[in-house]
């Protein structure tokens, strides 16, 4: 007797960002977590980005890996120019999220679990709210980083919704 789990059948997905917009937006209706049109549409932006694996992993001569937060961390920390210490410290946050959110499942096998993720990831973005106070668009972004770094854990509960839904 065979005891293989029977394969999920695929969801035809002819837009990604209209699946990951109602699948987020439902998800965040299902925790009751109340956010910004910018926000719910930069994490859409986030599972967007990510559905690439080559956006998610580092190329090493060892083949793709993710970079420990630690050392994204070590990096922004030592970046050259406040640009490259935001751009850097975005990429933990996000990161962060999405591993946290969309790729909890893994958690069982690895040494770091989701409470690391989400800490790591909420200060990241809690850090560029407090940096980002330039310009319009500075003070856009400073907004929903200070709302991701709010309610990340939130975030991180419905999107573990739109992941169970998407392996259903």
């Amino acid at each position: 007797m065979n005891s293989d789990p029977v394969p999920s059948p695929a969801i035809d997905v002819r837009n990604l960002q209209e699946f990951f917009r109602d699948a987020v937006h439902e998800a965040l209706a299902r925790q009751h977590v109340g956010v910004d049109d910018h926000t719910e549409h930069y994490v859409v932006n986030v599972l967007i980005m990510f559905a690439r694996s080559d956006a998610l992993f580092d190329q090493t001569r060892d083949g793709p890996r993710l970079k420990p937060l630690a050392l994204m961390l070590a990096d922004a920390a030592d970046a050259p120019s406040s640009d490259q210490r935001s751009r850097t410290l975005q990429r933990l946050g996000d990161v962060s999220l999405f591993v946290a959110g969309f790729l909890s499942h893994g958690f069982a096998r690895r040494l770091v679990d989701v409470d690391y993720h989400i800490a790591m990831g909420g200060r990241a973005y809690g850090t560029l709210a407090d940096c980002c106070t330039h310009g319009t668009r500075g003070r856009a972004l400073a907004g929903v980083f200070a709302e991701l770094a709010t309610k990340f854990q939130r975030l991180v509960d419905a999107l573990n919704d739109v992941s169970e839904m998407s392996w259903r």
